[in-house]
């Protein structure tokens, strides 16, 4: 028998190539070329081909985008302002992390509108999923179950009840009956996405794609899988604690930097209207080492509370822990506060903590990670009603930081009396509020004000 003609495919890029490469050429990634048959299709005669004709771009006419409500707000945020119809959404996330959870109480909230929806489902029986419906709450619309693996089958299915909404839990499941390889590879991932996308755009049909995702935390597959669709969520945060926070990396019809905040129940997730609030159920006020700064996540500010703990060690070599931000960042924050203000921590050890589960990446929270750490050193308590934000340079200045005026009214907002923030965010402010605004240039300044203020 003839020898079966393969090809290998990069899972990160999605190039091809005849032989195995250690080294993808498109990426530069190691060790990620996999090897998937050929598929061979039969080609149309070209005489069966009518070419289209371009046309002027100040002749294309655009129409006004009618997104349809999930019934969840966070989501709608995300999404920028709620489900566009023929669109491909991709959710990924850790397992236990609820993915499943959160689309099928946003078709609870389709359905119950008066929408037809189709959740097909590779993973789970129809019984499984009427348990989770039944703790998630009442279901007063058409609700369609699925429990199918093969994607010809689902499309005549999709064709003949033609639904608004469809869930496909989950894409590493699915499987085409002209591609040989297993459900999950390359190949099929990939043939599945596009028939998918295919539906999509053909019908108006809005699919939720599900996703798994590796150790890295990326979506499973290859990574074209992320460039074919219109929109990729990713579901964060640690499934042993309660809040959940979901974020667009990808989406072609609104922002990137928006993120949607939840609270996983026993009902299921519930909504974080106000998550500064949330962040800061519990903060303890009085003591060394605690501060709030406010974070901005897309047109959200967000107050969190910074951590530091500073102690003496016995040993040669200190250890430095960093849970919540950049540890290379916190390094460079306590190499700046020796140099320009001559503090030795050398001798000690280092632990910063950003509370609540939160990542914070930006550099606006460096003032209030070098707050943190001097109120520790010291030993000197930050009063409570003090919020603390700015960027700090490598020679000790403070560098202003953007949308200082809404991280001042959030504070205001949630009962801050004291803002430490820029000289030069303090000049820009217009807005009236009753917050005294502190405005320092350097961090000796700021060393000062710590203990004037003690």
């Amino acid at each position: 028998m003839a020898k079966a003609k393969t090809i290998f495919f990069c899972k990160e890029c999605g190039y091809e190539s005849s032989k195995w490469l250690g080294q993808c050429p498109g990426c530069k990634e190691w060790d990620v070329f996999v090897e998937e048959p050929i598929v061979r299709k039969g080609k149309s005669p070209s005489s069966n081909l009518e070419a289209k004709e371009p046309v002027l771009l100040s002749s294309v006419k655009i129409e006004n985008e009618t997104r349809i409500s999930s019934g969840i707000g966070e989501l709608d945020r995300v999404l920028g302002g709620g489900i566009v119809p023929g669109s491909l959404v991709l959710v990924g996330g850790d397992p236990g992390i609820g993915k499943s959870t959160l689309l099928l109480q946003t078709c609870r909230e389709i359905v119950n509108s008066g929408k037809k929806v189709l959740y097909v489902s590779g993973e789970e029986s129809q019984a499984q999923i009427k348990m989770r419906a039944d703790r998630l709450g009442a279901f007063s619309g058409e609700l369609l179950l699925l429990c199918e693996t093969n994607l010809d089958l689902i499309e005549t299915v999709v064709y003949k009840h033609n639904p608004n909404i469809i869930v496909i839990d989950s894409i590493q499941t699915m499987y085409k009956e002209d591609i040989s390889s297993a459900p999950g590879s390359v190949g099929q991932v990939r043939e599945a996405t596009g028939s998918l996308m295919r539906m999509a755009k053909s019908t108006g049909i809005t699919i939720f794609i599900i996703g798994h995702v590796t150790k890295e935390g990326m979506v499973a597959g290859p990574r074209v899988l992320e460039h074919m669709v219109d929109t990729v969520l990713y579901f964060e945060g640690d499934k042993y604690a309660s809040y959940r926070v979901l974020r667009a990396v990808k989406n072609r019809f609104g922002s990137t930097n928006e993120i949607g905040v939840f609270e996983m129940q026993h009902s299921g997730l519930a909504e974080v209207k106000n998550p500064s609030e949330y962040m800061l159920t519990g903060r303890p006020e009085g003591e060394p080492g605690s501060v709030v700064s406010s974070s901005i996540e897309g047109t959200r500010p967000i107050l969190v509370e910074v951590q530091a703990l500073i102690s003496r060690t016995s040993f040669n070599l200190p250890k430095r822990t960093a849970a919540g931000t950049d540890y290379n960042r916190v390094n460079l924050l306590m190499a700046v506060l020796e140099k320009r203000l001559g503090i030795q921590l050398g001798d000690c050890d280092a632990y910063v903590n950003v509370a609540g589960g939160m990542r914070i990446t930006e550099p606006a929270i460096d003032l209030a990670i070098t707050t943190a750490i001097l109120s520790s050193f010291r030993n000197i308590a930050i009063k409570g009603n003090t919020i603390v934000f700015g960027e700090l340079g490598l020679t000790g200045e403070i560098r202003a930081v953007n949308m200082a005026e809404q991280r001042v009214m959030e504070a205001a907002k949630m009962g801050f009396e004291v803002c430490i923030l820029p000289q030069a965010n303090k000049e820009n402010i217009k807005s009236k509020t009753d917050m005294k605004l502190v405005g320092i240039r350097s961090v000796q300044e700021l060393l000062d004000y710590i203990k004037e203020n003690r």
